[in-house]
């Protein structure tokens, strides 16, 4: 549902002639894809679209936010109006809409549209194959396949008049192995901002082979014991728990209202002197990555901390005026049914200079940590747990026993201070962040490092 400019202008008309400081249009248009594969049946699979409009509007620090899937011109405008008669004011003068800017540069060569059911059907088949041979133990195979084509028009009272299309594809891979009557899983899960020839650039065989290797591992691992410990978190989606601890600690939507351990910390030492955190959605082709975000800013590269000291927050610009800050953009919302508001998009500890290996070999005794499943933080306090995989012993500087039931329970503040070595092998995973303005495509990673001193929660 992409509107004419000429709707979109009488829109703002009637958000600006009713005495609002700002009002914006969204309209998006999005179609998806998925299909769900069990060994080598089909379990299901679905075709969506989803479109509407978006209407904002400000009026000082207040934001008022209204969606349909009615895109007829009277239907807008009344809701438009529904929505300024909220707000006292004077009539402001909006600025004239920009020329069109399209901020989709991306060159895809197999577009999804273009794309057989059966053709998807094949790479899934690929990975399948691939894991129910890795070993006799890996008892099944699922993969989720997905895409999605987002297409979204951005206008709004200062002028601004952009569009992108953002393409999406991932595939979850999920290993069971068996070990007699015990059952354990593995999984993976690769995606980018691409089209289909991100299948062509990666190893599809390797990916179920590494989720086929978590699943042999887990299906053999012993209780996780407990207590304070050195902890090795390997490179990748391990930066799952700084995405949790401190990222959301860092959102504006947080930080502007005061509940942030990091409020008015700018410019102090909040972290060991090894850790530098990035958020950058401009990377290229990125799983987490936006041309422009959900406000028409450009996708940018935001150093939140550098070398230990504070640098910046992520901000959209309902925040950016409580703090007298500009955005950055951050802005991000699932669809237009949710009003954006700053969120993360690529977020990674940067590069040290330590090898994998020399960070392993220096630890005495501790956990090494392959993988973060998921858990949950308190942004205002720091205050965290999070669930671990492919996890197993350090002892005497190498990796002995697999274990499981492990859980890192601690403080987002405490733990960037008790970072003491950093890798130099940065990785990025996969994932999904859920939050008010729903739930987002992700990128969270790290080189490995160690944690010097953090409780672990176990089972033995």
């Amino acid at each position: 549902m992409i509107l004419a400019q000429s709707v979109i202008e009488r829109i703002l008309d009637a958000a600006s002639n009713g005495g609002v400081d700002f009002a914006e249009v969204f309209c998006e248009d999005t179609r998806k894809n998925t299909i769900n594969v069990r060994n080598s049946g089909v379990s299901g699979s679905s075709t969506g679209r989803e479109s509407g409009v978006g209407i904002r509007i400000f009026s000082g620090l207040n934001c008022y936010y209204a969606y349909s899937n009615d895109s007829r011109e009277e239907s807008l405008i009344r809701l438009t109006k529904e929505l300024v008669s909220i707000c006292k004011g004077s009539v402001i003068q909006r600025a004239p809409l920009s020329k069109m800017v399209n901020f989709d540069h991306d060159m895809i060569t197999k577009p999804f549209e273009q794309t057989s059911y059966q053709q998807k059907i094949q790479l899934v088949d690929r990975v399948i194959r691939a894991g129910m041979d890795f070993d006799p133990e890996i008892s099944q195979m699922n993969v989720r396949y997905l895409d999605q084509d987002r297409q979204i028009l951005i206008a709004n009272s200062e002028g601004f008049f952009g569009c992108d299309r953002q393409r999406k594809t991932r595939m979850l891979i999920t290993a069971y192995a068996q070990n007699g009557s015990l059952v354990r899983s593995g999984y993976y899960g690769p995606g980018a901002m691409k089209g289909l020839e991100f299948y062509d650039e990666i190893d599809l065989e390797a990916c179920a082979h590494r989720a086929a290797q978590a699943a042999k591992t887990a299906v053999h691992a012993d209780k996780c014991p407990g207590g304070m410990m050195t902890v090795v978190v390997d490179s990748g989606f391990g930066g799952l728990m700084f995405h949790e601890a401190c990222g959301h600690s860092l959102e504006a939507s947080s930080v502007a209202k005061g509940n942030s351990e990091f409020s008015g910390k700018l410019g102090q030492q909040v972290a060991s002197p090894l850790v530098t955190l990035i958020d950058d959605g401009s990377l290229k082709g990125e799983w987490g990555s936006v041309h422009m975000d959900d406000e028409g800013n450009l996708g940018q590269r935001n150093v939140l901390i550098e070398n230990c000291i504070l640098k910046g927050y992520m901000i959209d610009r309902l925040e950016g005026r409580r703090m007298g800050m500009a955005a950055t953009g951050s802005a991000r919302r699932q669809s237009y049914k949710f009003a954006p508001e700053a969120r993360m998009t690529n977020t990674f500890i940067a590069a040290g200079t330590s090898t994998r290996e020399e960070i392993i070999s220096n630890t005495e005794k501790g956990l090494f940590v392959g993988n973060i499943n998921g858990g949950s933080v308190n942004p205002a306090t720091g205050d965290f747990n999070f669930n671990t995989s492919e996890t197993w012993l350090i002892e005497n500087g190498k990796l002995t026993r697999p274990v499981y039931g492990a859980t890192l329970i601690g403080n987002g503040g405490q733990v960037l201070k008790q970072v003491d070595m950093v890798g130099n092998n940065l990785c990025l995973g996969q994932g999904y962040c859920y939050n008010t303005s729903g739930a987002l495509f992700i990128n969270a990673g790290q080189p490995t490092l160690r944690v010097k001193n953090i409780l672990v929660g176990g089972l033995g």
